[in-house]
């Protein structure tokens, strides 16, 4: 039996076929397993962004039904002033309510 010199027998070239193909399949599962979590990732920083911004949106509808309240005196009526300041300087500073509006809804609650 008689082999050629310098090219691969049919055992050869099918062993580098398997190779080749093997290869291939490994490199596009990677890439699409490395897709498939870049999209999972960028659903949830979505869906964080979109919790956030709901809470934001939930405590100004709080500060605006507690604004539109009669103001009572802190004593006679129990009223926790001191939480109260802190949730107005709260939404204060997190852009929710501008300086005018702050200012307002602090001397009605101070009764001033």
């Amino acid at each position: 039996m008689f082999r050629r010199v310098g090219r691969p027998g049919l055992i050869g070239l099918a062993a580098r076929t398997a190779v080749v193909a093997g290869t291939a399949t490994a490199v596009s599962g990677g890439m699409a397993a490395s897709r498939e979590r870049r999209a999972q990732e960028q659903q949830q920083a979505e869906q964080f962004q979109a919790s956030q911004q709901q809470a934001q949106v939930d405590q100004a509808a709080q500060q605006a039904v507690a604004a539109q309240q009669p103001a009572a005196p802190a004593a006679a009526s129990g009223v926790d002033v001191v939480g109260q300041l802190q949730n107005l300087a709260a939404l204060h500073q997190s852009g929710a309510l501008s300086d005018g509006e702050f200012e307002a809804a602090k001397q009605k609650l101070l009764g001033l």
